[in-house]
């Protein structure tokens, strides 16, 4: 099953999307939070994603799906062809989409176009 690790600024807004989508798409799916750095504080973490992309790295591709500004350029540090790949999504929809794509055990690319299909989701 493909993983996902929400890459934020901030640790408790990743926890919580990540309980989000595992309410939503399953307990099943390999998420994790990556967010905040090592101290606590408001920032990202190279070794904090690392640590999350081996936890949900079941074999199968990695979607790295961060918050804004510097979560991009420290997620796009560990992109891997065809391995570790960053989705440029909404931090909730995209990372919704993607969950439940990797629940219905999508390969890498379909979980990632899920993701991606949710730029043109409407609320209205």
């Amino acid at each position: 099953m493909v993983g996902l690790v929400l890459v934020s600024h901030s640790a408790g807004l990743a926890a919580e999307a990540v309980a989000l989508a595992k309410g939503i798409a399953g307990a099943q799916v390999p998420l994790a939070a990556a967010g905040g750095r090592e101290d606590g504080g408001l920032g990202t973490s190279v070794d904090l994603v690392e640590e999350a992309v081996r936890a949900v790295d079941q074999g199968d591709g990695v979607v790295l799906i961060p918050d804004l500004g510097s979560s991009v350029l420290t997620a796009r540090l560990l992109e891997e062809d065809g391995r570790v790949v960053v989705a440029d999504v909404p931090f909730v929809e995209g990372t919704i989409a993607a969950a439940v794509a990797a629940g219905a055990d999508a390969p890498l690319a379909d979980v990632l176009a899920s993701a991606e299909e949710s730029r043109t989701f409407r609320k209205l």
